[in-house]
């Protein structure tokens, strides 16, 4: 296989105070080692989890590692180190679908660094999980799923997502290295009152401003504005060359303002209480 990594991001949140819960099953390998990792991020903590290995099925994001099991349709968790017990299940609502492929055209170009997929913009979670003794209740939460695969994440990159009354959002730009070259790839969704807008490299999406918690992004009448107004940063393990070595950082619940506009008239302006935000920049 090579150097390789492969891994789901399944957050869930509450509207009403509960927190926010996210967890990364993942496989990694350098060509010669094969290993696995469940990565837990809240509010307070987040820890790492080792295994020797992972199984997905056919049809993801369908997972097994240890004795969790992941899916569309929710999630069973049992897992123990001596820095964190975790267990519980939840179960998930019917996704909110993007219209295609994320990557678009590129995700038929070979020997990408990452690719990245969205899975569900938006669904219902119910359940509960117990970190360490502390209950995570989801009555009617909302719930993301998402995925990366390659070989490295990539060098700079700034990452949002949100849940909100009218819809969700997301958005990633990211330094991406290109046959000896290299460019800001963009893609993003906002899903508002059951429109998708879509921002893309692809489509002629740029970047006009990242730096100090904040991105502008623009594409044709089009301008996408997100900044971090309250961080709360937990470590994360990241990978290089398939090996888990490198550490980010994110808030899994934080609070972030985010305004589009099209021809300058405001379609969305919120302040998202529940959003993420990661930066390496």
């Amino acid at each position: 296989m090579g150097e390789y990594f492969k891994g789901y991001y399944f957050k869930c949140s509450d509207e009403y105070g509960n927190g926010a819960v996210a967890l990364i099953p993942a496989l990694h390998t350098d060509g010669k080692k094969r290993s696995a990792s469940l990565q837990v991020i809240t509010n307070s903590n987040s820890y790492t989890l080792p295994y020797s290995d992972i199984n997905f099925g056919k049809k993801e994001p369908r997972i097994r590692i240890g004795k969790n099991r992941f899916s569309e349709k929710g999630m069973l968790i049992d897992a123990c180190t001596d820095e964190c017990r975790i267990s519980g299940g939840l179960i998930f609502g019917r996704q909110e679908r993007i219209k295609y492929d994320i990557m678009g055209l590129f995700k038929y170009i070979p020997f990408m660094q990452c690719r990245h997929s969205v899975i569900s913009m938006r669904h219902s979670v119910n359940g509960r999980l117990d970190i360490n003794g502390e209950i995570y209740r989801f009555e009617n939460g909302t719930g993301y799923i998402e995925g990366d695969s390659g070989r490295s994440f990539p060098k700079k990159y700034i990452w949002t997502q949100c849940h909100f009354r009218r819809g969700s959002l997301m958005l990633a730009v990211a330094d991406i290295p290109f046959l000896g070259f290299g460019f800001k790839g963009i893609v993003g969704i906002v899903m508002l009152d059951g429109k998708e807008y879509r921002l893309a490299t692809y489509l002629g999406a740029r970047l006009i401003k990242a730096g100090n918690n904040e991105v502008t992004v623009r594409q044709g009448d089009y301008v996408f504005y997100a900044k971090l107004i309250r961080s709360n940063q937990r470590r994360l393990l990241a990978p290089v060359n398939g090996k888990m070595t490198r550490t980010v950082h994110e808030s899994v619940e934080c609070e972030a303002y985010y305004r589009f506009t099209c021809r300058g008239k405001v379609l969305l302006e919120l302040v998202g209480k529940t959003a993420s935000f990661e930066y390496e920049l």
